[in-house]
């Protein structure tokens, strides 16, 4: 359903070593380096070519040209494959400027195997990883 998402950041080189770590702890790749611009896009490197593969772009300026600002009520949640990506994307946000919102660990109220953890980039702006493997 979504083809990509777009955050914007303030220290464009913060984000980009935030997202660089906690996104390759879920197997995902930068995909457009546009640094010059102060834009950079990650996705699953297996469907980069793929015409309709999701994207998170990283924007130093949004579009409309004013300053970036996190987004209140807004999350993302990223797919996670195993429990274990789940507590490296956490621990990655941690190290890299990051804040815990929400430990990795089962949130049963949820469903019977959601695993995940919520953090908040440097910006504020709020992520989850989300497991749903029966482990």
């Amino acid at each position: 359903m979504i083809s990509y998402t777009t955050i914007g950041c303030t220290n464009f080189e913060q984000s980009k070593k935030f997202f660089d770590a906690t996104l390759g702890a879920l197997n995902y790749a930068m995909l457009h380096d546009y640094s010059e611009h102060g834009t950079v896009a990650y996705g699953d490197p297996n469907q980069a070519e793929q015409a309709n593969a999701t994207k998170l772009w990283i924007m130093k300026t949004p579009f409309n040209g004013e300053s970036a600002s996190a987004g209140n009520g807004a999350m993302v949640g990223l797919v996670a494959h195993t429990r274990a990506q789940v507590d490296a994307f956490h621990a990655a946000a941690l190290a890299n400027g990051g804040r815990c919102d929400g430990p990795p660990g089962l949130r049963e109220n949820y469903g019977p195997n959601m695993y995940l953890a919520y953090v908040r980039d440097p910006m504020g702006n709020k992520f989850s990883a989300i497991c749903t493997a029966a482990i």
